[in-house]
C-alpha cells in the first residue's frame, strides 16, 4: 500500500543504476535556495519525516528518500559486510539521478550512520551534516569505553540474532492494531517516543511506516552464526541488523577528513534506543538480569554510545572541523516527533550557518 501522503508533500519514483527508489518531496516555492535530504533510521521510511518536511522554510527543497526494503523502494538484500554502505551509496545514486551535487545530510539512528557513511566515503556531496539520535560511530552493541573497543572478534550478542523474534513476525504479519509490547504500535509508544499521548493524531501513519519494513535474512534483521561467546550467537553477513556490527560499521575516520563540513548532534535524554544504557543492547540486558548467564562487565560491558559519538566529534574538532550538541531533556528517540519546533529551528540554523 503506497504512503499516505500528507497535504505539501509528493512522491517520486527515482530508477538508479543500484534500484528504484521511493523519495518524498516538499518542494520548494520558487527557486530552492537549500537542498535538504532527510534519511530516516531501521524499521521506519521517510513518511517519519512529512511534519518536519512541511515545517522548513519555502526556500528549501526537502526530500526523503526510502532505503532499500523500507517503505515504497524496492526490495533488494543487505550486504551487512560493506557496513552501511550498500544504503549510503543508494542514496549517493538518487542524488545523482536527481542532478544533485552537494546537499545538506540529516540521518535519524541508522540515518544517521548512513549519512555518516556517505560523509567518509564522499565529503564533497556533504554541505553539513545533522545526525539525530545516531547509532555510534561503531556500529551497535559490541564494543566499550569512549574509543569503540571491539570486546571480542566475532561481534558476539550484535546483528540479527539480537531481534525479538515476535516483533519480527508482527512485523511480518502487518500487525496495525497491537499495542502489546512487542507490536509495532507498543514498539513505538514505549521506545520512539518520549511522549505517545501527543503523537496519537498521526499515530496510525507512523504504524504503518513501521509496518513497510521487509524481513527476512536479506533484510530485517538478518541472518546470525553461531558463537562460543555469551549470548551464543554473533552477527551474521546479511542483512539490517548485521550492517551495525563492530566488524563491520566504523565511521570514526571522519576524524581525519581534509574538509569537515559542520555537524549538528541533536538527541533526546529520554532515547530508549541509543543511550549509554541502552535496553537494545543484549550486554545491557544482560547487566540488568533480564538475559540469564552475564559474563559480567569485564567480558561484555554494555556500550556507552553517546559517550562513543561525544569522543568521536570531540576529535573532528579538535582536527579543525565544527560541531553543535543539542541534548533535549524532554525527547526520546524522534526529536524531530517530539520536540518538533525546536528540532526544525536547530535545523535552520545549522544549514543557514
Amino acid at each position: 500500500m503506497p504512503t499516505t501522503l500528507l497535504d505539501g508533500v509528493v512522491a517520486h519514483s527515482v530508477t538508479t543504476p543500484r534500484l528504484t527508489a521511493n523519495v518524498l518531496e516538499r518542494p520548494a516555492a520558487g527557486q530552492a535556495s537549500r537542498t535538504v535530504v532527510f534519511v530516516h533510521g531501521n524499521v521506519s521510511s521517510s513518511s517519519f519525516y512529512q511534519p518536519t518536511m512541511l515545517a522548513l522554510p519555502a526556500d528549501v527543497r526537502a526530500l526523503a528518500v526510502d532505503l532499500r526494503g523500507f517503505g515504497d523502494s524496492e526490495t533488494l538484500p543487505v550486504d551487512a559486510t560493506r557496513g552501511l554502505r550498500d544504503f549510503a551509496d543508494d542514496v549517493l545514486s538518487v542524488l545523482d539521478a536527481l542532478g544533485l551535487d552537494a546537499v545538506h545530510l540529516v540521518g535519524w539512528s541508522m540515518g544517521g550512520g548512513v549519512v555518516s557513511t556517505i560523509l567518509l566515503d564522499a565529503p564533497e556531496r556533504v554541505l553539513s551534516l545533522t545526525l539525530e539520535a545516531p547509532v555510534s560511530p561503531y556500529g551497535f552493541g559490541g564494543t566499550h569505553g569512549p574509543d569503540g573497543a571491539r570486546n571480542d572478534t566475532d561481534g558476539a550478542g550484535t546483528g540479527g540474532g539480537g531481534a525479538n523474534p515476535d516483533f519480527v513476525a508482527r512485523l511480518e504479519a502487518g500487525d496495525a492494531d497491537g499495542v502489546e509490547q512487542t507490536s509495532p504500535r507498543g514498539v513505538f509508544r514505549a521506545a520512539y517516543t518520549a511522549k505517545p499521548e501527543e503523537q496519537s493524531e498521526l499515530e496510525d501513519l507512523w504504524v504503518a511506516s513501521m509496518l513497510t519494513t521487509k524481513t527476512g535474512v536479506d533484510n530485517y534483521p538478518g541472518d546470525s552464526v553461531a558463537s562460543a561467546n555469551w549470548p551464543g550467537f554473533a552477527a551474521g553477513t546479511r542483512g539490517v541488523l548485521n550492517t551495525m556490527a563492530p566488524q563491520y560499521f566504523d565511521v570514526s575516520g571522519i576524524v581525519d577528513l581534509a574538509v569537515k563540513p559542520p555537524i549538528l548532534w541533536i538527541h533526546g535524554e529520554k532515547d530508549a534506543i541509543v543511550s549509554d544504557a541502552s535496553f537494545f543492547d543484549l550486554n545491557m540486558l544482560g547487566q540488568v538480569g533480564v538475559i540469564p548467564g552475564w559474563p559480567g562487565a569485564d567480558v561484555a560491558p554494555p556500550q556507552p554510545m553517546k559517550v562513543q559519538t561525544r569522543a568521536v566529534l570531540d576529535r573532528y574538532r579538535a582536527n579543525g572541523g565544527a560541531y553543535t550538541e543539542v541534548a533535549l531533556p524532554e525527547a526520546g528517540h524522534a526529536p524531530h516527533l517530539d520536540e518538533a519546533g525546536t528540532f526544525v529551528a536547530e535545523l535552520v540554523r545549522h544549514i543557514g550557518a
